[in-house]
């Protein structure tokens, strides 16, 4: 609109300090039960978890009767015990083999992944594997998600780099990022001949990141696997398909990590597990790696995500009459410099109206850092405003 001021794009530094331990990332699983640990009440647009305090965000996995239901880990939110996860429990077996010391040869190509998440005051860590020398990564989406900044270290050299998302695919939980200044580096060789019920296989990953990377061995027991993920409201429903299933002491910080074969030739990426341990889940590397291709080719499409996404920094909610209300804003952000605060209405995006939260989302998911947006609200007084505002650059998502 005429005479709107037009605002520029905030800093992605992080408003207060990180925790000096970072959560491991890992999706567990709960058999049986359907739980959602910490999940904001309200869908965030370009912060992507509640605000304030140390983030634990987290989704609960619904499944068919038959399949078992995962919880998948959210941004600060992995590694619970099973006795925090009402009614679970885990059809792995429980003589699975305990994870020992990863070999040096099981650490060529493997990367820790390290997240600062700036807007949520936290960090998180998971694991990744080098696919070119130059310092291209494979990890899941999960392991990156709302980051602002990542470093990732190289485990047979111990050398640590800055790294970017290139880009995301969250349906499939497969993100590549690349390593700022990276040469001469080592990958992992990777087996996209498919496995077998009983095939022998290790995950090896940044397991608790206590003491070092682990090897779990264990055995391939189903493949084809599928579990749906809903938030706990129940609803933005995600499937993972075609999944390994396997008994092996898999912890939290596997995430991204490869599962070897019997030949030390990557098979899958460690990706889910159970709870209460001894049953895990690992996307086959044959799919990784053309989702891979595609996100490193540069087209995007109704899952696959290329960079940074455009942030308004603003937390809604559906319900309000004529709009989604604001739950929060992030300080500095262009929604705040907008003026919106928590309480207004969001009435329209960018010309399009708004009658619910997804309206907001639906709005914003063909925009890009630096586009022009104009915002719409009603205040607490009642009063209609509108401002055009420069969306900045958000966190991974």
């Amino acid at each position: 609109m005429a005479g709107a001021p037009v605002l520029g794009p905030v800093s992605e530094t992080a408003e207060a300090p990180a925790p000096s331990n970072p959560t491991r990332r890992k999706r567990t699983a709960a058999i049986g039960s359907l739980v959602a640990l910490g999940l904001a009440a309200s869908a965030v647009f370009g912060v992507q978890t509640a605000l304030g305090g140390t983030a634990t965000a987290a989704r609960a996995i619904a499944a068919p009767a038959s399949d078992p239901a995962v919880v998948f880990g959210g941004r600060g939110g992995y590694g619970w015990g099973p006795g925090t996860l009402p009614g679970s429990g885990s059809t792995g077996s429980s003589t699975v083999a305990a994870a020992t010391e990863a070999t040096a040869d099981q650490l060529v190509g493997v990367v820790d992944v390290t997240t600062v998440l700036g807007y949520e005051n936290g960090e998180a860590a998971g694991t990744g594997m080098v696919l070119t020398s130059d310092g291209e990564v494979l990890t899941n989406n999960h392991v990156v998600e709302g980051a602002t900044s990542i470093t990732v270290t190289v485990l047979s050299t111990g050398v640590s780099y800055e790294a970017t998302v290139v880009g995301t695919d969250p349906t499939d939980d497969v993100a590549v990022l690349q390593l700022s200044d990276a040469s001469g580096l080592d990958t992992v060789q990777a087996d996209d001949d498919a496995v077998a019920v009983g095939d022998a296989v290790t995950a090896v990953g940044n397991a608790g990141g206590a003491a070092g990377t682990s090897a779990a061995a264990g055995t391939v027991t189903a493949l084809d696997q599928s579990i749906t993920a809903t938030d706990e409201s129940g609803q933005d429903a995600e499937q993972l398909t075609g999944l390994i299933e396997i008994a092996a002491d898999v912890e939290a910080g596997d995430s991204g990590g490869p599962l070897y074969d019997a030949e030390g030739e990557v098979v899958g990426m460690d990706t889910a597990a159970s709870s209460t341990g001894g049953q895990a889940y690992a996307i086959p590397i044959a799919t990784a790696l053309s989702i891979a291709e595609q996100i490193t080719s540069g087209v995007d499409d109704e899952t696959v995500h290329q960079g940074y996404p455009a942030f308004l920094g603003v937390s809604v909610q559906s319900g309000a009459t004529g709009g989604a209300a604001v739950a929060g804003v992030v300080a500095g952000g262009p929604a705040d410099q907008a003026g919106l605060t928590a309480g207004d209405v969001v009435t329209a995006v960018g010309g399009s109206t708004v009658t619910a939260a997804e309206d907001v989302s639906a709005a914003l998911a063909g925009l890009d850092p630096g586009d022009e947006v104009t915002v719409t609200w009603t205040d607490a007084t009642g009063r209609s405003q509108t401002a055009t505002v420069t969306l900045a650059t958000g966190p991974a998502d």
